[in-house]
């Protein structure tokens, strides 16, 4: 067995890589495209720089890891910016800013809208009359924080 392993030259790293690469390629997310490229420096190394076989995979796990971790680094950095412009699935963010004419008065404090389709819990520091144009603020967890709207042309 350790024949074998010191057999091991830069073409068997550099068709290992290209072998992982292509398992790739069938769907796997991202798994073995950073265990391939690893690969392929361990066999671009072994090219110029002598190395015994323990040498060459401890070489090839160090390689997997960081650049697996680096990966991880910058696509999380990504993921968390585009959370923080996303809208989709996030109803606080798009009650932002809605209109609402209220049908019942509303006494300052705590009380009930119904916006859209549901009816909200919803807080205000003053009383508001019914019919009077509201808008959502800011949301509290599932608490809407609402204003009197002005309308530019009141009639």
């Amino acid at each position: 067995m350790i024949e074998l392993l010191d057999g091991i030259n830069y073409w068997h790293w550099l068709a290992f890589g290209l072998a992982l690469l292509a398992v790739e390629l069938l769907g796997t997310a991202g798994y073995f495209l950073w265990l391939g490229l690893s690969a392929l420096i361990v066999g671009a190394l072994l090219t110029f720089i002598p190395m015994s076989w323990q040498l060459q995979w401890v070489s090839f796990g160090v390689f997997s890891l960081v650049t697996t971790w680096l990966w991880w680094r910058k696509q999380f950095k990504r993921d968390k910016r585009s959370d923080a412009n996303r809208d989709l699935n996030q109803k606080h963010k798009q009650l932002l800013g809605q209109t609402v004419r209220l049908e019942q008065d509303f006494l300052a404090g705590k009380g009930r809208i119904k916006l859209g389709d549901s009816t909200w819990t919803a807080k205000s520091e003053v009383d508001l009359e019914a019919n009077t144009l509201v808008e959502v603020t800011s949301v509290d967890g599932i608490i809407l924080t609402i204003n009197k709207k002005f309308e530019d042309n009141p009639k």
